[in-house]
């Protein structure tokens, strides 16, 4: 029995000291996120010059969406009664005041007053257009950091595996697990980064073309209510 204790005694403090050794090392070795960013190399400047632009456009054009995103409904009631009683002033002070690209385009609409049905379609579609392209403003170098970044992480990767098997060639002997390994997760560090700079401007692209087409969606609205008040009978 004596034998039996001495022996557990023997094992368990051994265990100890194995585990003991083992939290020693990997405290030894723990990384912080800002040494993995580090150890990615300079493939993680690009990298993180297009994170700070990707933030910085999605940021920008969702303020200036919630800004133009309103409801046309009760402005084209008000511009309907304005122009019902000849009031064009009245209406482009609304219109100046609402500050929105279908009330730009309203705007353009009631300038052309008098003339041509025809002239008036054409002068508000043109406006539309520079609408359009203004709501639209770098959301395609969105669109290409979302498919450039990724690649570029992988652009990492594959330098940071051949530093690695470079590193492993030049070595004499029998080669350290831990030499493989460190090569490897500094190459794959490159990967995380650029996916998830890829996927950030990847959803904040498609979010930022759906608030888009609601307003487009919004000025349609307005400019074809507009023309089919010009076409009431006074």
């Amino acid at each position: 029995m004596s034998y039996m204790n001495s022996l557990l005694q023997i094992t368990t403090t051994g265990s100890e000291e194995i585990l003991g050794a083992a939290e020693a090392a990997a405290g030894s070795e723990s990384l912080t996120l800002l040494d993995l960013i580090m150890k990615g190399g300079i493939i993680m400047i690009p990298l993180f010059i297009l994170s700070i632009i990707a933030v910085y456009i999605i940021v920008e054009r969702l303020l200036n969406l919630k800004k133009h995103d309103k409801d046309p409904d009760k402005f084209m009631d008000r511009i309907r009664d304005l122009v019902y009683r000849g009031d064009t002033e009245a209406a482009l002070k609304l219109c100046r005041s609402f500050n929105t690209p279908f009330s730009r385009m309203v705007e353009k609409g009631i300038t052309k007053i008098g003339k041509p049905l025809s002239n008036i379609e054409a002068s508000i579609e043109n406006v539309g257009k520079i609408e359009v392209y203004r709501l639209e403003k770098n959301l395609s170098s969105l669109a290409t950091i979302s498919g450039a970044a990724p690649m570029i992480g992988f652009l990492g990767t594959v330098i940071g595996m051949i530093q690695a098997f470079i590193s492993i060639a030049q070595v004499e002997g029998t080669i350290s697990p831990k030499l493989l390994s460190t090569g490897i997760y500094q190459a794959m560090i490159t990967t995380v980064a650029g996916l998830a700079v890829g996927i950030i401007a990847y959803f904040g692209y498609n979010f930022l073309v759906a608030k888009v087409q609601k307003i487009i969606h919004k000025m349609e609205y307005a400019s074809i209510e507009f023309i089919e008040l010009l076409q009431e009978p006074k």
